[in-house]
């Protein structure tokens, strides 16, 4: 029988997804991301291509698409529209966060699932890939406006999960109020106390180290990538972006390694503080963006540094950089300053936050890159243990949390090492290296079950 690889190259892989998904730019980038590491890995393994596996896991089992009808505070009906996409449970139930932001839509949350897929399986844990979330805006909103959206969103989704078939958790706009919320809704609709959500509060059933844990996951990645050319954070110039969950708490183990991070920001601007973010500056951004949901500019007239109004970071010269505020942040012509300006390693807190031309001009350049399927699989890897917990009623030390965090990404990174070593040469291709060890779990699954 004539292989599939023998017509179809991925060009015309990627010219049948973009049929398919007319204008879904976001989830045509993440998926041609994988694609050009897998084909070439499948090019001489024939059912890869019998069975048809890259095309399979490019198609969400299902997408849910829902009304959200709330009430404001002034008594206005309000309509938002909520989402789940279920990209595979090939290895575990369906897991991946809950986005409301006013950027969400359906190319949104597809690339999300579909990322989410292989970061789930890099960690090791039996968890396949999901995403979600709404429209819904939370910035400006009373607490009594989240809590009537929330409770509405689950009245709909609760119909769609469960903790052996899909398990929700927080992603931007939705921490722990959000979380509270939607748990709360579904314990009264279901009348049931599972481990439905993650991301909890300690009271009911979260993990430790939850919140901090994407942020130190990232951090300790690169940690592995410089360790392995015998170098180290300590010293280190660390550019961060964003100021929520990710880029706080990788601002505080940066700074606990010894590095130095000299910026932050939100969706106004940048803040450059060359002396450094340390810890009691660091308190001052968390009270500021948690408790008082203010602006990183804030933070400039606080210490007298300079705020950059509508910009993003890239241009300060720094040996690290990482990524964490949303997808598509730096592009190419960033890439090449960074690049010029010293840039040595790079990890993606946020998910795809680099765009395809910006991760391939630092790859070209020999800059330790790390994606955020793999650098980013903190947050999930202690979801995945909170699940745990939740199944034998118990919580585990804080303390025995940290080290399976630690060496959950110790495991992700060598995998990346396994499948991204470059012929003739001691230079990882962690891109390579990530998407071909998250497929091979998933696509052996998948070969297990038939065509299903």
């Amino acid at each position: 029988m004539m292989a599939i690889s023998d017509h179809v190259n991925i060009d015309q892989f990627m010219a049948g997804l973009r049929r398919r998904n007319p204008g879904e730019t976001e989830f045509h980038q993440a998926v041609y991301e994988v694609a050009s590491n897998v084909f070439d890995f499948i090019s001489n393994k024939e059912i890869y291509h019998e069975m048809q596996i890259l095309r399979r896991i490019a198609e969400p089992d299902r997408i849910v698409t829902f009304r959200v009808c709330w009430q404001d505070d002034q008594g206005n009906i309000r309509v938002n529209r909520g989402y789940r996409v279920q990209n595979s449970n090939a290895i575990g139930p369906y897991k991946g966060g809950l986005r409301f932001d006013s950027s969400v839509n359906q190319s949104i949350l597809k690339f999300l699932a579909f990322e989410q897929t292989f970061k789930n399986s890099l960690t090791g844990l039996p968890l396949g890939g999901g995403k979600g979330g709404s429209d819904f805006n939370p910035k400006g909103k009373s607490d009594n406006e989240i809590m009537r959206f929330c409770q509405s969103f689950m009245t709909e989704l609760f119909r769609h999960i469960g903790d052996d078939i899909d398990v929700p958790a927080g992603d931007i706009g939705v921490g722990a109020r959000e979380i509270g919320y939607l748990f709360g809704q579904y314990k009264r609709l279901t009348n049931r106390f599972s481990g439905v959500l993650t991301g909890k509060g300690l009271e009911f059933g979260g993990s430790p180290i939850r919140k901090e844990a994407t942020g130190y996951g990232v951090v300790y990645m690169m940690e592995d990538m410089l360790s392995r050319r015998a170098d180290h954070i300590e010293g280190k110039t660390c550019l961060v972006s964003g100021s929520g969950n990710v880029a706080t708490y990788t601002a505080e183990k940066v700074t606990d390694l010894g590095g130095i991070v000299v910026t932050m920001s939100d969706s106004s601007g940048f803040v450059y503080d060359k002396d450094g973010i340390d810890a009691e500056k660091l308190e001052f951004i968390i009270d500021l963006k948690v408790n008082r949901r203010g602006r990183i500019s804030e933070y400039a007239e606080e210490y007298g540094v300079p705020f950059y109004a509508g910009e993003r970071p890239w241009r300060v010269p720094g040996e690290l950089v990482f990524p964490s505020a949303t997808q598509n942040e730096l592009n190419p012509a960033d890439a090449d300053i960074l690049i010029s300006n010293g840039c040595i390693a790079v990890a993606e807190g946020a998910n795809m936050p680099v765009e395809q031309k910006g991760v391939e001009k630092f790859v070209a350049a020999g800059i330790l890159f790390a994606p955020s399927k793999a650098a980013n699989a903190g947050g999930v890897a202690i979801s995945g243990l909170e699940m745990s917990q939740n199944s034998i009623r118990r919580t585990w030390d804080v303390n025995e949390v940290h080290q399976s965090l630690r060496e959950i990404m110790h495991n992700i990174h060598e995998q990346c090492v396994e499948y991204g070593a470059q012929a003739d040469s001691d230079h990882i291709d962690y891109v390579k290296g990530a998407n071909i060890a998250g497929f091979i779990k998933v696509a052996n699954a998948m070969i297990a079950y038939g065509a299903v």
